[in-house]
C-alpha cells in the first residue's frame, strides 16, 4: 500500500530530484512552457502553481522564499513583476499539460507544461511586432517617395 507516500522520486536520489525540479521550475517561469516527460511535469506543475501563489501576495517574505527555490533573479522577477500580476484574479490551474506523443529513441510520453494565456501573450506580441514592421515599411515607402520629389 502506498499510503502516505507522497511525490514523485523520478529515479534520482533526493539532490539529484530537488536540483531538477528547481531548475526545471525556473525555467517554465523563464519561457513560459516546455517540453518535457509527462512524470517530470506531473511532479512540477504543484512547485509552479505554488510559485505563482507565492507573487500574488507579493512580500518582502514570499519574494525571499521564490528567490530561495528559483535558480536566477531574472527568474524572480519576471514572476513577480509580470506574472504575479497577470495571474492576480484567478484562483489557481495556472499550468496546462498537453500530451504531444512518444519520444522517438526511448518511448517516454512528451508534454508541453504551459503557464495558461501564455499562447495569448506570445499571439499579442507577434502581432505588435508585425504592426511594427508595417509601419516601419510605410514611413520608409514615403520617405523614399519624399526622396523622388525632392531630386525632380
Amino acid at each position: 500500500m502506498r499510503h502516505r507516500r507522497a511525490g514523485f522520486k523520478l529515479k534520482r536520489d533526493t539532490d539529484q530530484r530537488v536540483g531538477l525540479l528547481r531548475t526545471i521550475v525556473t525555467n517554465v517561469i523563464e519561457h513560459e512552457r516546455i517540453i518535457t516527460t509527462s512524470p517530470k511535469a506531473k511532479a512540477i506543475k504543484p512547485l509552479v502553481d505554488k510559485m505563482i501563489t507565492l507573487a500574488k501576495r507579493d512580500t518582502l517574505h514570499t519574494r525571499r522564499q521564490a528567490a530561495a527555490f528559483l535558480r536566477t533573479q531574472d527568474a524572480v522577477k519576471k514572476l513577480f513583476d509580470k506574472l504575479g500580476a497577470r495571474f492576480g484574479q484567478r484562483n489557481g490551474g495556472y499550468t496546462r499539460i498537453v500530451k504531444l506523443g512518444w519520444r522517438q529513441g526511448d518511448g517516454a510520453e512528451q508534454v508541453i507544461l504551459e503557464l495558461v494565456g501564455s499562447e495569448l501573450v506570445k499571439r499579442a506580441a507577434d502581432r505588435a511586432k508585425r504592426r511594427e514592421e508595417r509601419l516601419r515599411a510605410m514611413r520608409e515607402g514615403k520617405e523614399g517617395e519624399q526622396g523622388d520629389e525632392k531630386e525632380s
